[in-house]
């Protein structure tokens, strides 16, 4: 609400109230000038005081965390005033001026943190109490109790507004981290996978031109030169992943599959791309990225097979297999995980022939045989 918003809502609260009051005031006037004079500086008074409140102070912002908790002095001297004009009008109307305090219980809740603005509310309400037990003149005992509730319902409901606030604002920022910590992890994955595939290749090629050097230095050359290559597609990829814009290609990492198998002296039996839908042929990817660094970098196997089709894709080799003390790192962990996001479920076990069987099969289409 901004402060010209703020003044005319004053203005509102004061022509409302001075409806209420003209009635007795006159009536005063008629039967005792003095306190009928009293009773019209103590209304005006009043009716500047409430404008003010409107506009002279902001309103406290409870949702702000940075907030000063202490309260100006010159919002305690408005109140005081405007409990003092109440008290005044109470002692010349009688019970027609109690309605009055509703109006401190307002600006109270309306420029008040909370604590402060339920002491001001329990004074008001106390008030209001000694009252109508000390005034003879009330026509409605039923009227005190209403003016007693209204505050207290003026308070809870600026509290329940507030903490509601605050609950949606913990909300907003427990998804915000949420999705920071998600970010974090597919970082972690991508670069996982892209890291831990490439260097394994890379070190299996370096060993291998070692050992050509002398004697097939042109196989050795080439076998470099393909280490230089991915060490540069393993830095593109990883600038690529923070980023955001990496992308996963079935195609390519059959291919690539092909490459590493061989230059780790493994057999590989390895089908053509079948030409899968794209969302499907990124986690497929992944998981034979995956699969096949495990292959060159653990498995010490001879041969190795590679099925896919469109419910999903399996890799087993004759390797080593699982061991009883077998534990599964942050690539399969994050693999399963990628595999479940896409509606599917992976696999890990030992296959037909003793070695690892990695299988990453979705339930909407036909399961691999």
């Amino acid at each position: 609400m901004s402060p010209v918003q703020r003044a005319w809502f004053g203005v509102f609260l004061v022509v409302v109230w001075l409806m209420v009051l003209i009635s007795p005031i006159r009536e005063k006037w008629r039967h005792d000038t003095l306190g009928g004079v009293l009773a019209a500086a103590c209304t005006a008074i009043l009716a500047v005081l409430i404008v003010v409140s409107m506009t002279w102070f902001r309103r406290f912002d409870p949702f702000n965390p940075t907030e000063q908790k202490t309260v100006d002095r010159r919002v305690w001297a408005l109140l005081a005033g405007m409990m003092g004009c109440c008290l005044a009008l109470l002692g010349l109307l009688g019970g027609n001026a109690l309605m009055t305090v509703i109006y401190v219980a307002a600006v109270a809740v309306f420029i008040l943190p909370s604590r402060e603005s339920g002491y001001t509310i329990a004074a008001t309400v106390g008030i209001i109490v000694i009252a109508a037990l000390l005034r003879h003149d009330w026509r409605s005992p039923g009227l005190a109790l209403l003016l007693c509730v209204v505050p207290i319902f003026m308070w809870v409901g600026r509290e329940v507004g507030t903490r509601g606030h605050r609950m949606r604002e913990l909300a907003r920022a427990q998804r915000s981290e949420l999705a920071v910590v998600e970010e974090r992890n597919r970082v972690a994955r991508d670069v996982h996978d892209i890291l831990g595939h490439s260097l394994t290749i890379i070190t299996v090629k370096t060993e291998l031109a070692q050992r050509l050097m002398d004697i097939d230095p042109a196989r050795a050359r080439t076998e470099m030169a393909d280490v230089e290559r991915l060490a540069r597609e393993a830095l593109a990829g990883v600038r690529d992943t923070v980023g955001g814009l990496r992308e996963m290609s079935l195609s390519r990492e059959l291919a690539n599959a092909r490459t590493a198998l061989h230059a780790a002296g493994v057999e590989a039996e390895i089908p053509a791309d079948p030409g899968l839908p794209s969302e499907r042929g990124v986690v497929l990817g992944w998981v034979l990225r995956e699969a096949i660094t495990n292959v060159v970098r653990h498995s010490a196997a001879r041969h190795c097979t590679v099925l896919v089709s469109e419910s999903g894709i399996e890799i087993s080799d004759d390797g080593i297999g699982l061991g009883a003390d077998t534990e599964f790192g942050s690539g399969l962990s994050g693999l399963r995980e990628r595999v479940r996001a896409a509606g599917g479920a992976l696999t890990v076990g030992r296959a037909a022939d003793g070695g690892l069987r990695v299988a990453a099969t979705f339930p909407e289409t036909r399961r691999l045989p």
